[in-house]
């Protein structure tokens, strides 16, 4: 048993908490599976694994850009608050379990063990419906350490054998039932990727390919928009997000002032002008989504090729659910800055009403839940519903987000330590399981899992005929949807 959770600590510190090579590693063996020479199977090994990084590297550009802002916020204001960033809320929920004196050395098992059932649920795929795998590491990280504070939040007698157990079961369960939910959104938008999103707004995939369509009109999208004269330039994405992050990074970098910048951005050299400061952080938010489709392209098509290995000859009908970057490559390039403009929108909104309102608990916006979030969303919406769509929902998201967001770290007293985790699915879906456990105890558990694990078997009620279909074969799919229509 020692052995074996050596070689499992091994595996979780270097490549299941390690995205770029557990993806690699999914690379690799799909092409031997292939039965590609050993040569190609390195070759797609290093190009998976070099763009993952190149994704890592722009996502953490844009989020170390955008986070001297926010502590700027804060620090220029004198604000007490909670930030609804994942980054925050781990670090919010690890002083929350320290707090009650808990060890939070115990994730290691609860990632064994939710990683284990969530590869169970898809092994028993024909009983089960499930045709996805997690394998966004970090995300999972992120995840577990928000929800080991849950656990321990409404069950603050258990002991930790007890505690890594339904946690483990539990966050297995919504990794293989959220990420599941985002197929057929995918594999629409990416018209046979083979991939779904492992994210942090999965449940908010599904319900935006389920409304987008009912608000706007996917022929009036972003792609159709034609803009007359000195507007057109407004049609090259890199140009329209460095003008309007221009602007929107200039009038709150501009309110916070050159002295509070130079304390809190190092990179901020004494002897450079203020106004180019403002326009280099301002482009940087360009350069760093241009870098974000390179690598998503790169890892993407060696992903989508290699599983049909692992899918064929292991687990027939299912998929991989990677970051939900991997979407931005396969639409409009404007919709993600559209999507996170919308959704800045909708928080400010929502942060000014609490302050109205004279809420209990103030919130900061975090840059992870206001970028990827509403970038994602934007992205379907506009391919379902058109440019309304994605404006519409991403504004609405941004006041969830805030309104979720504020309520949890209330509720769940994380607020006092600075942060929530802050994704939609934190706001919405996990404040209410969270509220499910605290006043349901273990009923409620099994009540949440029961409910979770029976949305794959309605979902494939509704097409027994295609559901599996979707992710093995999209053509056939087409073809047989095609006869049915």
């Amino acid at each position: 048993m020692e052995f074996l959770m050596v070689v499992w600590e091994f595996f979780q510190n270097n490549v299941l908490t390690k995205p770029q090579f557990f993806v690699g590693l999914i690379v690799f063996v799909g092409y031997l599976l292939l039965q590609k020479p050993i040569y190609e199977a390195l070759a797609g090994f290093i190009k998976a694994v070099v763009g993952y990084v190149i994704l890592m590297v722009a996502s953490g550009g844009l989020v170390s850009n955008f986070r001297p802002v926010l502590v700027g916020l804060k620090d220029r204001f004198d604000l007490s608050a909670a930030v609804i960033d994942p980054y925050f809320g781990q670090a919010a929920a690890q002083a929350s379990v320290e707090s009650v004196g808990r060890s939070f050395s115990m994730m290691m098992l609860v990632l064994l063990i939710a990683f284990s059932f969530n590869l169970l649920l898809v092994l028993f795929r024909r009983y089960t419906k499930i045709r996805t795998l997690f394998i966004t590491g970090h995300v999972m990280v992120q995840q577990s350490s928000t929800a080991l504070w849950l656990v321990l939040f409404c069950f603050p007698q258990l002991q930790d054998a007890g505690v890594v157990v339904m946690l483990g079961i539990l966050l297995g369960t919504y990794w293989s039932v959220a990420s599941n939910l985002t197929v057929e959104p995918c594999q629409k938008l990416t018209e046979g990727g083979g991939f779904a999103t492992g994210h942090q707004q999965m449940f908010g995939i599904w319900f935006v390919s389920k409304i987008a369509g009912k608000i706007g009109d996917k022929k009036k999208s972003i792609e159709s928009l034609k803009l007359p004269g000195f507007l057109s330039i407004f049609n090259e994405n890199v140009v329209a997000t460095g003008i309007l992050m221009l602007f929107f990074f200039g009038a709150i970098i501009t309110i916070l002032g050159p002295d509070m910048m130079h304390k809190i951005d190092k990179s901020f050299a004494a002897e450079q002008n203020f106004a180019f400061y403002i326009v280099e952080k301002s482009f940087n938010f360009s350069v760093y989504l241009t870098i974000l489709q390179l690598g998503v392209r790169m890892f993407v098509s060696e992903l989508t090729e290699s599983f049909q290995g692992i899918s064929n000859k292991i687990l027939p009908g299912s998929m991989p659910a990677v970051d939900c970057a991997a979407t931005y490559g396969f639409g409009h390039p404007n919709a993600v800055t559209i999507g996170f403009l919308f959704g800045a929108l909708g928080q400010f909104t929502a942060i000014i009403g609490l302050l109205v309102f004279q809420s209990p608990i103030l919130i900061i916006s975090g840059f992870v839940p206001l970028f990827f979030d509403n970038a994602t969303f934007a992205v379907f919406a506009n391919r379902l519903g058109g440019i309304k769509a994605a404006v519409i929902i991403t504004y609405f998201s941004g006041m969830t987000q805030v309104l979720g967001g504020a309520f949890a770290a209330y509720f769940f007293m994380t607020g006092k330590f600075g942060g929530w985790h802050g994704n939609f699915d934190w706001d919405t879906i996990w404040p209410a399981i969270g509220v499910i456990m605290k006043y349901g105890q273990y009923v409620g558990v099994a009540a949440v899992v029961i409910l979770l694990l029976a949305i794959p078997q309605i979902l494939y009620r509704q097409n027994k005929d295609t559901y599996f279909l979707i992710a093995e074969d999209y053509d056939k799919y087409l073809e047989v949807k095609g006869e049915k229509e």
